[in-house]
């Protein structure tokens, strides 16, 4: 890969034009921790330009005189658009992962005020926060808490400053927890509560400003990207009466080339402008229960694939095969892929369900004088659900392992090792530093489980509130398009005459350009609903698409057949 970089970058140099690099370009490439400086990425772009325009020019000098025109604005239109894209893609990519890192400011100023309520020590809670929280934000805080080792800053201020630009609540809130370390103690816990209070509104107020904006592009792409070209399958059998050049190549083109285009750049253009997401926690491949199981999942997709080709080719038209074929392969390869993540990431979610009950538990009887260690063995019992499972085994790794609380819930072997949830991570820290702090850390406990339900809160509103603009997409997407679709190439069917639209399109072709265009929808429209709802996580995307794509396939075929047996 780092070759064939190099090559491009190389035969980009020979091109007339010099670049100059945008400011936006340099600092997403920082961001991203790129190798490459911003002028090599977009001479590699020129390079890919070059390469296009030459491999054109064989096909487009043999096409056919029909096509020779649309040809060559096809090969100028994606020479001139790989550089511009070479410039935007790191920067779409930088603000797609900034947007992930920002969902988690609001953990992490709960992390800082939680450390600060236990000991007004602004270092110590810039340390804690960043230790305990994993991404782009915490290892941020982390890298300006260690520049700020040896100096009297502690790294808050500076860390502030960096995401500022990206969102001003977070600049408020850290500086908040800064000022309430010199703070009188009757007026550090209103300044604590101050800058959770004005990270959560922040990001309140935000999601609320997109979701009034999204709405109406949201719409507009569900309009012409779903509606309309659906509408006029219907209206191309009277495509020679009233015309139109409706032919093979153009339904195909339109259909399956310009149509999704268009809807991946509106997609990545909506995405853009998401200012906060709550992605699920990270899972690696390396975690015990995701096994490597590629080959597996490549042949049961294969094997999935062959069955859709050999059971719709006996009982519909020849040309469903190639659709079963590719909507069942891909979808049966996408969910097989990223199920096991999914499980991993659906047990964390049932850790993280009573958490909040779990901490008001072990923080109220630290309070009142238990310690730790027995409050989270008692709590064990009075806990339900997978929270109240970890708490057993780490009250079992207590008592049978004689470990301490932070060894029992985070050791190699602790209640915890094999579940990625930062926030039940962080809540194991509080817990660990509770112990050794006794009963003044009670109340923090308590207040942590506040805290959770304030956070839960916010995240719940958000995604209520993006359900309502989302929903409709992802229905129509897997169920809604498909089926209206092969209704209609039914009725089209119907119609037609010797097998032949008074269009000039074959049934079988038009059968298969709006096929593949419905698998198209399903994919990119569920790409999008998912992405505006978590942000964009591949593991999510990925077991989403498939899971609409074979939704997809499969009405869009019953729904050709049932409409067919009454045309």
């Amino acid at each position: 890969m780092a070759r064939a970089f190099d090559a491009l970058a190389a035969l980009g140099r020979r091109w007339p034009a010099t670049p100059t690099p945008d400011d936006d370009l340099e600092r997403a490439l920082a961001f991203l921790g790129a190798d490459a400086d911003a002028e090599t990425v977009l001479r590699a772009g020129y390079g890919v330009a070059t390469v296009v325009a030459l491999a054109a020019l064989p096909p487009v000098a043999l096409a056919p005189p029909a096509v020779r025109v649309p040809s060559v604005l096809l090969s100028l239109a994606v020479t001139f658009a790989v550089p511009a894209l070479a410039g935007r893609v790191p920067v779409a990519a930088a603000a797609a992962r900034r947007t992930r890192a920002l969902g988690a400011a609001p953990d992490l100023v709960a992390r800082a005020v939680l450390r600060m309520r236990i000991e007004p020590a602004a270092e110590r809670a810039a340390a804690f926060a960043a230790e305990t929280g994993d991404g782009p934000l915490a290892a941020s805080l982390d890298d300006h808490v260690r520049r700020a080792t040896g100096t009297p800053r502690t790294g808050l201020t500076t860390f502030a400053a960096e995401w500022a630009d990206w969102n001003p609540a977070l600049r408020r809130a850290t500086l908040l927890v800064s000022a309430a370390a010199d703070a009188p103690a009757g007026e550090r816990g209103r300044t604590l509560d101050r800058a959770l209070d004005a990270v959560l509104t922040g990001t309140r107020d935000r999601m609320a400003s997109f979701v009034a904006e999204v709405r109406g592009p949201a719409t507009a792409i569900y309009a012409f990207g779903v509606l309309l070209p659906l509408a006029l399958v219907a209206v191309l059998p009277a495509g020679r009466a009233a015309g139109l050049p409706v032919t093979p190549g153009v339904l195909v083109v339109v259909y399956d080339l310009l149509l999704p285009v268009a809807l991946l750049a509106a997609s990545a253009w909506l995405l853009a402008r998401r200012p906060v997401a709550f992605p699920p926690p990270t899972v690696t491949r390396a975690h015990p229960a995701v096994p490597d199981r590629r080959w597996t999942v490549v042949g049961v997709a294969v094997a999935s694939g062959v069955a859709a080709f050999v059971a719709s080719g006996a009982v519909l038209p020849s040309w469903t095969r190639w659709v079963a074929t590719a909507g069942t392969g891909v979808g049966t390869m996408l969910v097989g892929a990223t199920r096991p993540v999914v499980a991993v990431r659906e047990r964390v979610r049932a850790v993280e369900t009573h958490l909040t009950d779990a901490l008001y538990l072990v923080g109220r009887r630290v309070k009142e004088g238990a310690a730790v260690e027995d409050a989270v063995a008692v709590a064990a019992d009075e806990v339900a659900g997978e929270t109240g499972d970890v708490l057993a085994a780490a009250a079992r790794n207590q008592r049978l392992l004689r470990a301490g609380v932070r060894e029992a819930f985070l050791g190699e072997h602790g209640a915890l090792a094999d579940v990625p949830s930062p926030r039940a991570r962080s809540a194991a820290a509080l817990l660990a530093l509770a112990a050794r702090e006794g009963r003044p850390a009670g109340a923090a406990v308590v207040a942590m489980a506040d805290h959770l339900d304030d956070l839960d809160e916010v995240e719940r509103e958000a995604r209520r509130e993006l359900a309502r603009v989302t929903g409709t997409l992802k229905s129509t997407a897997a169920a809604f398009g498909p089926l209206v679709a092969g209704a209609t190439v039914a009725l089209a069917r119907g119609m037609a005459d010797t097998g032949e639209f008074d269009g000039g399109v074959p049934t079988a072709t038009l059968g298969l350009a709006v096929g593949v265009y419905v698998l198209l929808l399903a994919a990119v429209v569920t790409a999008l609903a998912t992405s505006l709802e978590r942000g964009f996580d591949r593991t999510l995307v990925g077991y989403r698409v498939g899971l609409a794509v074979l939704s997809a396939t499969g009405v869009y075929l019953v729904a050709f057949a049932g409409a067919s047996t009454l045309a």
